[in-house]
C-alpha cells in the first residue's frame, strides 16, 4: 500500500470508499502517476509535481487538483458541488462524477506537461 492508500484507510466510512473511488479514477486516467503528499494532505504526483490530493472533514470531501484554472475549465459541470479557489467539496451522497475527475486529470496533466 501506498502512502494514499494508508491516509485512505484510516477514513470512516463512507468517506473512505468515496476517496478510494476518486483516487482509483484519477489513477486510472495517469497510471503513471505515484503516490506522495503535498500540504500535508495524500496526493498523486506527477512529473515531481502534485497532479491531485483528496482530503476528508467532518461535513465533506475535497478534491484539491492544485490549479484554479482548471477548477475554472471544468465549473460548468460543478453544478451542485462548492468549491473555492483552489477546491471542489462533496459528498459521499453526491460525489464526483468519475467523468469529471478523468478531465480534472486530464487538464492538470496537460498544465504539468506545460510547465
Amino acid at each position: 500500500m501506498g502512502s494514499v492508500d494508508d491516509a485512505l484507510a484510516a477514513l470512516e466510512e463512507p468517506a473512505r470508499e468515496c476517496l478510494r473511488t476518486v483516487v482509483a479514477t484519477a489513477r486510472g486516467a495517469r497510471p503513471d502517476a505515484v503516490d506522495g503528499v503535498s500540504y500535508g494532505m495524500p496526493a498523486l504526483i506527477l512529473a515531481g509535481r502534485p497532479l491531485l490530493a483528496v482530503a476528508a472533514t467532518a461535513r465533506h470531501l475535497s478534491l484539491y487538483p492544485f490549479s484554479p484554472r482548471v477548477i475554472d475549465a471544468v465549473e460548468p459541470r460543478l453544478e451542485g458541488f462548492s468549491r473555492s479557489k483552489g477546491t471542489i467539496r462533496f459528498t459521499a451522497d453526491h460525489p464526483l462524477p468519475e467523468g469529471l475527475v478523468r478531465e480534472i486529470v486530464r487538464l492538470r496533466s496537460l498544465e504539468i506537461a506545460g510547465s
